[in-house]
């Protein structure tokens, strides 16, 4: 019988869909917005393998609706917080993701909101369309100069480096804090306070994970210069968006740019953050571009394709089997 694979959105960009539907029956979700637990559940009889979204929760529930057939969950996604990898380890399925393939368009992007945030485009941007720009003065949409600046990147994987590679034609100093990352010839390696104190713009790039959560809360926030630039392209999680917010009305940071929230999508009902001139938010596009999204794809199915192949998956994630196996403990 030809093996099936749960999918969860109706379309995706590129040709991996063609490329999966030639060795397995894609079952993929029907409608046009985002499917829930329950409807997921109900597709997934059956199925040897899942592909889906970072922001689809991949729950125990999910993995025992599919039964014992499941073999593989291949994340179109960088991030993994969504899937509960203890239980797809207990049932010996293999957990993979997307990286290598977004770290250079996500970091172009997070270069973006550096220079949004710093220069105030928002708000110059803004009063430019209501109207209000009636008289060139010289002490209007004041920034921040990025050229020459100290930039803390905290977490320093393939994400970190590339935008590291990019501040060295701005001419910035670059530091970075990551437990295992040392000393480059691009950033030199520090702790967190260190590296909050002295940086001008700190941009995250680490996972969500239950020692990251809320990394970057008040304490932290107070700890940065008060012309400090907070950016992240990573998970909403990592920062505290309360903290964040009363930080930036008070004066006590200069700006932020934020591509990630606690909550997404927000729909109608907007973060208070996204109403604030100082901060520069986007809809979590750090790797929309048309190629990269296709290639994100394309490496999912590449992953369902290897394991359903007993190959081994090419990018499974940190401490998840590379083929699926027996259930760890059984």
């Amino acid at each position: 019988m030809e093996k099936r694979v749960l999918v969860t959105r109706g379309t995706l960009p590129g040709n991996g869909l063609g490329r999966l539907s030639e060795a397995a029956e894609p079952v993929s979700w029907p409608g046009t917005g985002k499917p829930g637990p329950a409807e997921l559940a109900a597709l997934a009889p059956g199925v040897s393998g899942v592909l889906a979204l970072g922001n689809d929760l991949v729950d125990a529930a999910l993995m025992d609706a599919a039964g014992p057939s499941l073999r593989v969950i291949a994340l179109a996604s960088m991030g993994f917080d969504n899937v509960d990898r203890a239980a797809a380890a207990e049932r010996g399925i293999v957990v993979t993701h997307t990286p290598r393939v977004l770290a250079e368009t996500t970091a172009d992007l997070t270069f973006a909101l550096i220079l949004a945030a710093r220069r105030r485009v928002g708000a110059a941007g803004a009063s430019l369309a209501d109207g209000s720009w009636g008289l060139f003065r010289m002490h209007d949409y004041l920034g921040l100069d990025v050229h020459g600046a100290t930039l803390g990147l905290v977490g320093y994987g393939q994400i970190g480096r590339a935008v590291a590679r990019r501040a060295q034609g701005f001419g910035m100093r670059v530091i970075h804090h990551d437990p295992y990352a040392p000393d480059d010839d691009l950033s030199t390696s520090v702790g967190l306070a260190a590296l909050l104190a002295d940086s001008d713009i700190v941009s995250l790039h680490v996972p969500l994970t239950e020692e990251t959560r809320h990394l970057i809360s008040a304490r932290e926030l107070a700890a940065m210069k008060p012309t400090a630039t907070l950016v992240s392209t990573s998970r909403g999680g990592v920062v505290d968006e309360e903290a964040l917010l009363d930080a930036v009305r008070e004066g006590r940071l200069h700006s932020a740019g934020l591509d990630v929230f606690e909550r997404e999508p927000m729909g109608t009902e907007l973060s208070p953050l996204v109403a604030e001139p100082n901060v520069i938010t986007l809809p979590h596009i750090g790797s929309a571009t048309e190629a990269t999204r296709a290639a994100m794809v394309d490496l999912a199915v590449d992953n369902i394709l290897d394991v359903l192949a007993q190959r081994p998956a090419r990018t499974p994630l940190p401490g998840s089997s590379a083929v699926a196996g027996a259930p760890v403990g059984r």
